[in-house]
């Protein structure tokens, strides 16, 4: 069973498909390759960042991107944050926003969860 991949919002996935050429051709690479075995590419193209966030490393000429994700039940990955790197390490601001997504995914599917338990 192939994994599938789903993004936080809309507007990420407009996000992500907007980054620089070289960056976005990596993630889509890396993307495929999750989709057939999981999300554990490891290093140097992926990272556990703890709790269950890991993030997709990607390096191009244009610079050094981030995609940051979690898994779910079910063979599911969803894409929570996307952001060009600055600076060696994730900004504050990026991790907090991934972490608070993360938050939310993992209660609404705890609530769906529930939602389909026999009584």
């Amino acid at each position: 069973m192939n994994w599938t991949i789903s993004y936080y919002n809309e507007r990420l996935a407009r996000d992500i498909l907007h980054m620089p050429a070289g960056i976005l051709a990596w993630y889509l690479r890396y993307v495929d390759l999750m989709t057939v075995h999981g999300p554990n590419l490891s290093m140097p193209h992926s990272r556990a960042l703890g709790d269950g966030l890991l993030e997709l490393r990607l390096k191009a000429q244009e610079g050094i991107g981030r995609v940051l994700y979690y898994t779910l039940p079910g063979q599911r990955i969803i894409m929570l944050h996307q952001f060009i790197k600055k600076s060696q390490k994730i900004p504050p601001r990026e991790f907090r926003l991934a972490r608070q997504r993360m938050q939310e995914v993992q209660d609404a599917d705890a609530r769906r969860t529930q939602g389909e338990s026999p009584a």
